[in-house]
């Protein structure tokens, strides 16, 4: 997969492992598979704390990722179709 980089030139995706240390500089675990000077674009994602369960239904439930759901189409069952599910045990 490729991407273009601000100044127009081709860049091809690595992913990377590493950690950041002292004084900010990032130390990989592997060696980087580029020709030695050539130039890269590197985004660093860092952890964050986990969302809870709420968070995570608060942002489902707002985002619009279900709206979909909403279209005519999506209405494909009606009450007669299948058996009552009933999970007493």
């Amino acid at each position: 997969m490729g991407y273009y980089a601000e100044d127009g030139m081709n860049m091809k995706a690595i992913e990377m492992v590493g950690t950041i240390e002292e004084g900010g500089r990032v130390r990989l675990d592997e060696p980087v598979p580029a020709a030695v000077g050539e130039r890269v674009r590197l985004v660093v994602l860092v952890g964050e704390d986990e969302a809870n369960e709420q968070e995570w239904l608060r942002a489902a439930a707002r985002g619009g990722a279900f709206e979909f759901l909403n279209a005519p189409e999506e209405d494909l069952y009606t009450l007669r179709d299948g058996k009552p599910f009933d999970d007493a045990r």
